[in-house]
């Protein structure tokens, strides 16, 4: 998954693909242990994809608090 399309969903549609990706890591790592897995580079690709959702939406989070303590603030002075 491309940084464009994750940059692109709604936090809810992000947090929804982050819990389906890492029951496929469940999944794929099963497989691994039991020698059913061919294409062991799947792993790899798929914990790199959640570490990136989870880092835009950590991005975004981060955003908001900075803008609501900004806001915060301009408030008190």
């Amino acid at each position: 998954m491309k940084i464009y399309e994750i940059k692109e969903m709604k936090d809810d549609e992000l947090i929804k693909r982050i819990e389906e990706e890492e029951k496929n890591l469940v999944d794929l790592n099963f497989a691994h242990h039991l020698k059913q897995l061919t294409n062991t580079s799947k792993i790899r690709n798929v914990r790199k994809d959640i570490a990136r959702m989870k880092t835009i939406l950590n991005q975004r989070l981060m955003a908001q608090k900075k803008s609501g303590a900004d806001a915060n603030k301009k408030g008190v002075q």
